[in-house]
């Protein structure tokens, strides 16, 4: 499976709850901080909804 590098580039200030919470859920605390994670469904539905906050690279 392909893994995936997620940095947060936008402030969270502003978003929802829910938003908040998916972001705490992908281990985003700071901004410009990566986190990889395998690219299942959960992770991609994730990244869909925080498209606005969030740049992704897949990793080889």
């Amino acid at each position: 499976m392909a893994k995936v590098k997620i940095t947060q580039v936008k402030s969270s200030i502003g978003s929802t709850k829910r938003q908040k919470a998916t972001l705490a859920a992908l281990g985003l605390k700071k901004l410009n901080v990566p986190v990889e994670h395998e690219a299942t469904p959960q992770i991609v539905g994730m990244v869909n909804k925080l498209r606005h906050l969030i740049s992704v690279e897949e990793v080889k």
